[in-house]
């Protein structure tokens, strides 16, 4: 598969600008080249208050909107930064009306996964244990999936061919009873006759209407519906991809309109930090909902210990790292197991349940005091002891937390040096508080959070500082990211733009910056996974690395080109950016109707770039502009019809050249460093 590639030019300019891996040698040509553009020279000189409100920006929030500048430099930089470490205080009511859009986000996890079954619920459904609803579009929902679940088990495909009723097969009337005339008469219906209209058409015909739909048909299909309808009507085509598209939209939704961007900043790092896969089990996309609205985001500038209580008693933590099944083998249940194996009729050997040491291990190394902090196999194992019988309820209805005192662990339990005396639960929680208060954990927090907001290497004075700082407020995140903001090592120049940004970072600030309003997170979700950064999409609990060198490679910086240009010329859909000039910006001004590519270029740089754009990014810039044709991997083609991936795309959107220059800006390295 051809890869598109960016500008020469330009992709030349941002490897060279970023840094290396350090595992990999450079030639004496590489390391002058790389000395050269080691990072990109800033543009115009800025003042040093909007310098610094500048470094705020890109460091505190997802990335700085139209306009932001301005209003941190009224307000004042001291007074921005309080007010984001308080977000009760800020106004999030156009936030609020966005994720009304998506009220699974708002529901509790039982009624979640209840109204918009896993499979496993409706493979128990199928056989008798669960009762299917009474209400008939919830009952569609069921019976549409446990029809589609039936024919993966037969081996065969979900949705049968579809022919054009125009020629009908007599096997296949089911499927064609699908007809223009029928599509219209349901489309004409009131909302809420639609979806019970909808709801009436069982499989297979159901998916053969869906699939003659056409594009404005189906939005038609939505028109005029409540958020709820539309998620039910979305729910039909199925219910457990509804609530991961759900979940990862009000992800980026979120960071990307939220006030609040120091809290979503940090809900980010600390989702990360506690790492879990969306593809655990069936349940975790619904376990994943509540897991960030109620465990995450409402500790994230608060107290850690009062954070990691929280992550440990969520069901979605306890699943993730196989706590849920952890057995004491002393315990009331292993005795019991071992009991009822000699009364066993087939004589199967069976062993007994035991204790699982994944949450133990990796709350020490990756949760709290780090892989150095002094903790031995010994303390994972007496960890995993005191940790035994905090499991889920009933997990495929999405229960809670529970804790079963016939599968803990009895007797008294020695974890790095702390002796914690048999007491059930509170035995978790003793464990839970000494390793939240252990130095070993205060430094290998601050240095995960210097990493995060500083540099990849971020100088040892500023991190233990910061420790210090946490020792003394017993863990207050706020007050560790004060003493980070109010560092001289935090406004180093040495580390301006030293940050490469992650593909989460990048395309959430690209979004910010360009204004775009979006309807549908698909494509930023796709564009995600193809740069290697699926949202939930670690498998390994140590999460993504905030380094440069994971990021940094030909593939990726590709990947990165191909999206700006995309988003730029509104060619990503539900997701539209306006370049028209804001009116103020032309009143009285001697811009002209037709400005040269240079006056163009300038007014984007100042909207995209407020900390300006090197002169080699410009100069590349313009010259890419001029030539008017990208290479896609075999021959040079004009941009207006450049393919992506191999495969032919449809013409840009709009060829105008603030499109295209505001693309190559996006693309450029000045705009990958934060």
């Amino acid at each position: 598969m051809n890869l598109v590639r960016p500008p020469l030019a330009l992709l030349l300019a941002i490897l060279l600008s970023l840094p290396a891996s350090p595992s990999k040698a450079q030639t004496p040509a590489e390391a002058s080249l790389n000395q050269k553009f080691a990072r990109p020279v800033p543009g115009p000189a800025q003042p040093q208050s909007e310098a610094r409100i500048l470094q705020a920006l890109n460091r505190f929030t997802f990335g700085p909107r139209p306009g932001d500048l301005e209003a941190v430099r009224a307000q004042g930089l001291e007074n921005w930064f309080t007010e984001q470490l308080h977000p009760r205080m800020l106004d999030e009511s156009a936030l609020d009306l966005r994720l009304a859009q998506y009220p699974g986000l708002q529901s509790g996890v039982q009624t979640l996964i209840a109204r918009y079954p896993s499979d496993a619920v409706l493979r128990l459904a199928m056989n008798g244990k669960v009762e299917i609803p009474a209400d008939p579009i919830e009952r569609a929902i069921y019976a549409n999936q446990i029809y589609r679940i039936r024919r993966r088990q037969q081996g065969l495909a979900v949705q049968a061919p579809y022919r054009a009723p125009s020629a009908p097969a007599a096997a296949d009337q089911a499927l064609l009873l699908v007809s223009p005339e029928s599509i219209r008469q349901t489309l004409s219906l009131p909302p809420g006759q639609r979806l019970l209209q909808l709801a009436s058409i069982r499989e297979p015909s159901f998916d053969a209407f869906m699939r003659a739909l056409r594009p404005p048909q189906r939005a038609e299909l939505v028109a005029g519906m409540s958020p709820q309808q539309r998620e039910m009507t979305e729910a039909l085509a199925g219910p457990e991809s509804l609530v991961v598209q759900e979940l990862l939209a009000g992800r980026l939704l979120c960071d990307i309109y939220s006030n609040a961007q120091l809290l979503e900043v940090m809900t980010d790092f600390w989702l990360n930090h506690f790492n879990i896969y969306l593809h655990k089990t069936e349940q975790m996309p619904y376990y994943l909902v509540g897991y960030e609205r109620d465990a995450i985001r409402p500790y994230a500038l608060g107290h850690f210990e009062d954070l990691l209580e929280a992550v440990a008693h969520t069901p979605a933590m306890l699943i993730y790292l196989d706590n849920a099944e952890s057995v004491g083998p002393h315990s009331l249940a292993a005795e019991r197991f071992r009991e009822s194996a000699w009364r066993r009729p087939n004589g199967k050997h069976q062993d007994p349940p035991g204790i699982n040491e994944n949450y133990g291990r990796e709350l020490m190394e990756l949760h709290t005091v780090g892989v150095n902090g002094g903790y031995t196999q010994a303390d994972v194992i007496a960890a995993s002891k005191v940790l035994t019988g905090w499991t889920v309820d009933h997990p495929q209805f999405g229960g809670g937390f529970l804790f079963t005192s016939n599968r803990h662990e009895p007797g008294t339990k020695k974890v790095m040096g702390f002796k914690i005396k048999q007491n059930g639960e509170r035995e978790g929680e003793e464990l839970l508080h000494m390793l939240a208060t252990r130095p070993a954990t205060a430094h290998m927090l601050c240095r995960e959070l210097a990493v995060r907001f500083v540099s990849d290497n971020p100088p040892q004075s500023l991190v233990e500082r910061m420790a210090k700082t946490y020792l003394s407020s017993n863990g207050d995140i706020s007050a560790v990211l004060k003493t980070l903001f109010h560092s001289p090592e935090f406004w180093a120049e040495s580390d301006e733009l030293a940050k490469v940004k992650t593909p989460l970072e990048y395309i959430v600030s690209a979004v910010r910056a360009s204004g775009a309003d979006i309807t549908n997170y698909a494509p930023l979700i796709n564009e995600l996974r193809l740069m290697g950064m699926p949202v939930y999409g670690c498998v390994q609990p140590n999460g993504y690395d905030w380094t440069s060198a994971a990021w940094v490679n030909t593939g990726d910086l590709t990947d990165r080109m191909n999206f700006a240009l995309l988003l730029a010329s509104n060619r990503l859909p539900g997701i539209k950016v306006d370049w028209s000039r804001p009116a103020s910006t032309t009143a009285g001004a001697a811009a002209t109707d037709d400005p040269s590519p240079a006056q163009e270029e300038a007014w984007l740089e100042s909207m995209l770039l407020p900390q300006g754009a090197s002169a080699t990014t410009r100069a590349a810039v313009l010259r890419q502009f001029r030539t008017g044709t990208l290479w896609n991997g075999t021959q040079m083609r004009p941009v207006s019809d450049w393919p992506r991936f191999g495969r032919a795309a449809p013409p840009i959107a709009s060829t105008r050249e603030d499109a295209l220059l505001a693309g190559l800006l996006i693309g450029s390295p000045d705009f990958q460093r934060r």
